[in-house]
């Protein structure tokens, strides 16, 4: 792998997303907006105050769901490219542009949500009865009904949301465009040194001194941005406690959870077994690789190294189509026809640019196929991102060819499964591919440091940390850097014990993820991993009825609530059942690749 990263300009366009699908040119998406305009301002004058019976409401819902569809069309072309290169001035402007005008849009339609909650139940009811496709939004405006403020209040929020979402922007602004990380010397030869090539490439070398020197070099710039992040994040969270305390929740729990439509019962079990019950789990699977590694100590710093670092494999993007092709083969011919077309459509930005954003994620809107955003590094954990936003991918497209556009979208308790699930299939496929030991402890090696790892490791500690700093806040006190700092080394050390070692730097974690400003995400990561990996296992014990239960659990949306979503696919979120079997199937896989290692 190149380390020396490029410019946006500079890398070839088959690398690149192409977001001609959406709109060809600022002009005609400004011409879409001037539409889209000219449809609030009719719609506001057709049903403000004017939506008294059934038939009304379904005529606003028809229009209202119109000129959702155009925004987030419009919204997604704005800020795509910022995304893949924060640098690129011309982007920035004309993505904060475009988010102030929809700001005021927006402001011109919450008399729509204001209003509906503000009516009888028996008219929603015949609404929902009328056309069940939208008895998911039925349902959110009865919830809404319990914390919607007064109209000018919910307007002025609206107008703010530039300002309101401004953590957010500080946080990635601070990160991915102000941070400078140079270079670092290791035995006289120099290294380049960005957030995207830590993340992507040092934090996975075989060499242990570039390793933990790039990691030392990342902690010690990061250090120095730590005041301005920990008060950006400060905002975040106060902002999120005083919506909360406004719309009438004593805890900022409850309020984030709402939309969520589960309770703190679910979040809490997800967060407290996986920190009891999953530790030693991982404690005995890490010290396992400090072993097979030679490593005296294992630093917080070798934490993402490969079992077997002369077993692993290279894989190019055009090497990877054969393994979609391969792997996702259960789920029938129609899915995968499905997916195969993000490579000719160019849906993913495989590109490793200067000012690209670290990290992966998929966008979708309602009228198009999805977007996904990685940085391909040729190792096989860029095949396990691609198949976990891939999931997104394919989720998000079946929603939306199967329901509204207002029931599509699923809760965040469940919106993590497909994507996981999808990593399963991978590693089963890699499993499946050779009988010999080696192969098989390097694949269940993988399944544990990439799909595990992240989904119920790294994410899961960002969970535990984020709930104890929401308990300062909604028991009314304050936080700085410091303090944000050692609540985080207290979570790692509890969840490692004596079988890492926590350099300094290790503290700094809270620093590194973005997720911190969406709610509470981070612990959905490993709630969703639960329930594909019981869907997963019941697939390969039950095959083909199982598999059309889970293709049909991925056409719910958001037309059901997470418990009765998950039936669907055939797993019961209600107990502790799934969580407790998968850590079990965990512990099993991690004993498999200690006898192998043993065998060998």
């Amino acid at each position: 792998m190149s380390q020396e990263l490029k410019k946006r300009h500079e890398i070839a366009d088959e690398l690149k997303w192409d977001l001609t699908a959406l709109f060809k040119s600022r002009e005609e998406s400004n011409e879409a907006l001037e539409k889209v305009e000219e449809a609030v301002n009719l719609f506001s004058q057709t049903y403000d105050g004017k939506m008294d019976n059934s038939a009304t409401v379904l005529s606003a819902i028809h229009a209202y769901e119109d000129i959702m569809k155009a925004s987030s069309t419009i919204g997604q072309y704005a800020s795509l490219p910022v995304s893949a290169d924060i640098t690129d001035g011309g982007s920035m402007q004309y993505s904060r542009s475009i988010q102030n005008k929809m700001a005021v849009l927006s402001a011109k339609l919450t008399f729509f949500e204001s209003q509906l909650t503000a009516m009888n139940d028996r008219v929603l009811d015949e609404v929902a009865n009328q056309e069940p496709a939208y008895s998911a939004f039925v349902r959110k405006i009865k919830r809404l009904k319990k914390m919607q403020l007064d109209p000018a209040v919910e307007k002025a929020f609206a107008q703010l949301s530039p300002v309101l979402n401004a953590p957010q922007q500080v946080f990635e602004q601070a990160r991915s465009a102000d941070m400078d990380f140079g270079t670092f010397e290791v035995d006289g030869v120099t290294y380049p040194l960005s957030y995207v090539l830590y993340e992507d490439y040092y934090m996975y070398h075989p060499d242990t001194n570039v390793r933990r020197a790039a990691f030392a070099k990342l902690s010690s710039v990061m250090e120095k941005y730590q005041n301005v992040v920990a008060t950006a994040y400060y905002t975040q969270l106060q902002k999120e406690k005083t919506m909360a305390t406004m719309r009438g929740f004593d805890s900022i729990f409850d309020y984030l959870l709402s939309g969520q439509e589960v309770g703190q019962d679910l979040y809490h079990r997800q967060i407290d077994l996986l920190m009891e019950d999953f530790a030693p789990v991982m404690q005995k699977f890490i010290t396992h690789v400090k072993e097979a590694n030679g490593l005296e100590t294992m630093h917080y710093a070798d934490l993402k190294i490969d079992l077997d670092p002369d077993f692993a494999e290279s894989v190019t993007i055009e090497e990877s189509k054969e393994m979609v092709r391969e792997a996702l083969a259960p789920l029938g011919e129609e899915y995968v026809a499905m997916i195969e077309r993000a490579y000719p459509e160019r849906w993913v930005d495989f590109a490793q640019n200067i000012g690209k954003r670290s990290g992966a994620f998929c966008s979708t809107t309602y009228q198009n196929h999805p977007y996904i955003l990685m940085s391909w590094a040729g190792q096989l954990a860029d095949v396990y991102t691609l198949f976990h936003e891939l999931g997104h991918a394919g989720q998000g497209m079946i929603t939306n060819q199967t329901n509204a556009l207002l029931g599509a979208r699923a809760s965040l308790y469940t919106i993590e499964a497909p994507s996981t699930f999808h990593e399963l299939l991978l590693t089963d496929y890699l499993k499946e591919k050779s009988s010999e030991p080696r192969m098989e402890r390097s694949v269940l090696a993988k399944m544990i440091s990439k799909t595990y790892f992240h989904n119920f490791v790294t994410h899961l500690l960002e969970a535990a940390y984020q709930r104890e700093v929401y308990r300062l806040v909604d028991a009314g006190e304050s936080f700085d850097a410091a303090k944000l700092s050692e609540i985080k080394r207290n979570v790692l050390e509890k969840f490692w014990g004596d079988a890492v070692e926590l350099e300094p730097g290790a503290e700094l974690t809270w620093m590194r993820q973005i997720h911190y400003y969406m709610g509470l995400y981070s612990y959905t990561y490993s709630a969703g991993l639960t329930i594909a990996t019981q869907a997963f296992l019941r697939i390969k014990e039950e095959g083909q009825p199982a598999i059309d239960q889970w293709l049909a659990f991925l056409e719910t949306g958001g037309t059901l609530i997470p418990q009765e979503a998950t039936l669907v696919a055939g797993v019961d979120i209600t107990t502790e059942k799934p969580l407790r079997d998968t850590i079990q199937y965990l512990d099993d896989s991690v004993d498999r690749i200690i006898e192998l290692s043993k065998e060998l």
